[in-house]
């Protein structure tokens, strides 16, 4: 019986090795959440306006140092801190008091504001943002880590509403529109 008990014992263990080389399949697996988090309009996003049946009031916007965009005929809308959505009605409701009746609004991000990444890379600097971006990915357009830079954890600078959150991240973590990315040099 004991022996039955061995050979049962070494088949399992044989078929976990084999397990471990079956090749490509899911490395690990991280929750996402933040990147479900509804997106704030920021300065320096880029929007699209499209106000419908009204060509001259439609166009391509940036929010500005103070988080407002400025739309023609109507007073500079607040955009900081607001999704599309919310912007959309608040773009609608300025409309709506002074020039139409009931106007139907789009709002579009064109071009989402710039990360920044300092440190232990080769190209420290302002990047343009990429959707689904890693810190793997935007040390990659930085021109790679530097030899002395710690390629295990980051620290990320990102702006929640009218606070700023700082946070040390493994490089697989998503990037934000408007990080600052700090790559810090290792110690051996």
């Amino acid at each position: 019986m004991a022996r039955r008990g061995a050979h049962l014992l070494m088949l399992w263990i044989g078929l976990a090795a084999l397990a471990g080389c079956a090749g490509p399949g899911v490395v690990a697996e991280r929750s996402v959440s933040e990147a479900d988090e509804p997106y704030l309009l920021d300065s320096g996003d880029k929007l699209r306006v499209t106000v419908f049946g009204q060509t001259d009031l439609s166009g391509d916007f940036s929010v500005d140092g103070g988080g407002n965009i400025a739309i023609p005929l109507i007073p500079p809308v607040q955009a900081r801190g607001l999704t599309t959505s919310e912007l959309q009605a608040a773009v609608a409701a300025s409309l709506g008091k002074t020039l139409l009746r009931n106007p139907n609004v789009s709002v579009q991000v064109m071009e989402f504001r710039p990360f920044f990444i300092l440190g232990e890379v080769q190209k420290a600097g302002q990047y343009p943002y990429v959707s689904g971006m890693t810190v793997q990915s935007a040390v990659a357009i930085a021109g790679g880590f530097s030899y002395r830079a710690n390629q295990d954890v980051v620290h990320i600078t990102r702006k929640r509403g009218d606070r700023l959150v700082e946070m040390n991240v493994e490089t697989s973590a998503p990037v934000r529109p408007g990080d600052t990315i700090l790559v810090g040099e290792r110690y051996f």
